[in-house]
């Protein structure tokens, strides 16, 4: 039996992150029966973006211009630089409002396991940004996972020969959390980073 386009949105729905076979039916059938109202909208926003979204060549940001926005905004602070491992922690970064500088993401993390090198990931344009006598500070805002922690030693030995204040974000106790649901690793890392009031 030859598959139907429905069958096909409903495969290709359910390749998104979070959703599943059954999700992405339901999805299907919502965007079917709202086709003026939802589907139709849809479409053209997912065609607009398509064609007119582009990687940042400074930061890898997506965004409608090269440079992006936050690239080309004189007032973010250039002197420092934060290090993420994908969009998803640039937006998160900038939805908190915490950072004003300028961002530099990696597109992954070093993982032996996943056999993700070096030169897999944007290392060699942020070392390239490391060289501009304007940067003065990276933060290497990276996961405490394995792979975030061994991809923010590499980075740190990478810039170690340059004049750039190497930072990372703190680890430990989560705002509002209570020590005692939280786990081993997370209490260390806490008490490691402990600072006077």
């Amino acid at each position: 039996m030859a598959e139907t386009a429905i069958d096909h949105l409903i495969r290709q729905l359910a390749r998104l992150p979070g959703l599943g076979p059954r999700s992405a039916r339901r999805l299907t059938l919502h965007l079917l029966q709202r086709r003026d109202t939802v589907l139709h909208p849809l479409l053209a926003s997912l065609t607009a973006v398509a064609q007119s979204v582009r990687q940042c060549g400074v930061c890898r940001n997506l965004d409608l211009h090269d440079p992006c926005s936050i690239c080309a905004d004189p007032r973010r602070e250039t002197g420092s630089l934060c290090v993420v491992e994908t969009l998803a922690d640039l937006w998160a970064l900038e939805r908190s409002g915490s950072f004003r500088g300028r961002y530099h993401v990696l597109g992954g993390l070093l993982s032996a396991l996943d056999n993700i090198r070096p030169e897999d990931l944007g290392i060699a344009a942020l070392l390239e940004r490391a060289a501009d006598p304007g940067v003065e500070e990276i933060v290497l805002a990276l996961g405490a996972t394995v792979d975030g922690q061994t991809t923010a030693h590499y980075l740190s030995d990478a810039l170690a020969h340059t004049e750039v204040r190497i930072t990372r974000l703190a680890h430990g106790v989560p705002v509002g959390g209570a020590l005692e649901y939280l786990d081993d690793g997370t209490l260390s890392a806490a008490m490691r980073s402990r600072r006077p009031l």
